[in-house]
């Protein structure tokens, strides 16, 4: 069942407010952070005006199993999603139980890396956009004649900047060299790819295909950890494999579906976002909520 109204804004009082994105507000515990998923749904950069319900805990709950799932591969900044624990290590947020029960995390204060590491394995999005300009993607050659949504003959690895505002910008893996430097560069190529395809197995393995995901690293004293969120239906593609036709965009599990639905629209995307009707707000809250019962076991 469907909660009565999304979550949208909170306020935790006393404690410091780090940093409030497009989805998530992160706040200072001094050494940790706590991230809190909230309900809005945002296309094109811009905030829609009413909100999904449950987005934000299926955001929080499809990220733990993730991170927990990628631990043999590579660490990350993550304490704990359990409530009652995150109250235990942090007594403060008590009385606030209400609000972060099952959209919270509780992580280690992380450096972020200042780039966006891609991989895909599908031809779509901005990808589909920069092979039918060039024939590449981030300075890789494809192969001439794939349609939109063809499966890559091999994943790969198209980072991005990382944009405080408005739209990441695709770089060359060269770019990020001299950004990261090239150690930093093949280690986190490295296990972007090994990430991605131990998921994208598994997924698939449920019925889900993992068209292309962001991955976010961060430093935590010299190690590099994973961080942010991992394979949400907000930082990747999600594709029902039964449905699956290469040739045109495809039906999804994460919000290409409210950007379809915007596409119809007169406006210019710019803010503010339009008021999303029941219909549409309905339907994508039930995506996001197959996805995570899908991938997980788990109903929310």
């Amino acid at each position: 069942m469907l909660q009565s109204a999304p979550v949208i804004s909170f306020d935790l009082e006393d404690i410091p407010l780090f940093k409030k994105g497009k989805v998530r507000n992160v706040y200072d515990l001094g050494e940790k952070l706590l991230f809190v998923a909230s309900d809005r749904i945002s296309a094109f950069d811009v905030i829609m005006k009413n909100g999904i319900p449950d987005k934000g805990r299926v955001l929080n709950m499809i990220s733990e199993f993730w991170f927990d799932f990628s631990r043999d591969i590579m660490d990350n900044h993550t304490i704990t999603a359990d409530i009652g624990k995150i109250i235990e290590i942090e007594p403060r947020l008590k009385g606030h139980e209400n609000v972060l029960s099952g959209r919270a995390m509780l992580v280690k204060k992380a450096e972020p890396m200042p780039v966006e590491c891609i991989v895909r394995g599908y031809l779509s999005g901005s990808g589909w956009k920069d092979y039918q300009r060039t024939g590449e993607i981030c300075d890789i050659k494809l192969p001439k004649g794939l349609k939109q949504s063809d499966k890559l003959p091999e994943s790969i690895f198209t980072p991005s900047t990382k944009a405080e505002s408005g739209h990441d910008i695709n770089i060359s893996q060269e770019k990020m060299k001299e950004i990261v430097g090239e150690d930093v560069f093949e280690f986190l190529k490295e296990k972007s790819i090994e990430i991605y395809e131990k998921a994208g197995r598994y997924a698939e393995s449920k019925g889900i295909i993992i068209a292309d995901t962001k991955f976010e690293f961060g430093k935590i004293d010299d190690k590099t950890v994973l961080m942010d969120e991992l394979l949400t239906p907000d930082s990747s593609r999600f594709w029902p494999m039964d449905e699956y036709l290469p040739g045109g965009p495809q039906k999804s599990f994460d919000k290409q579906f409210v950007r379809d639905y915007l596409e119809t629209l007169d406006w210019d995307k710019t803010p503010p976002g339009p008021e999303l009707p029941v219909e549409i707000v309905r339907k994508t809250s039930e995506k996001y909520r197959e996805a995570h019962r899908i991938l997980t076991g788990r109903e929310l």
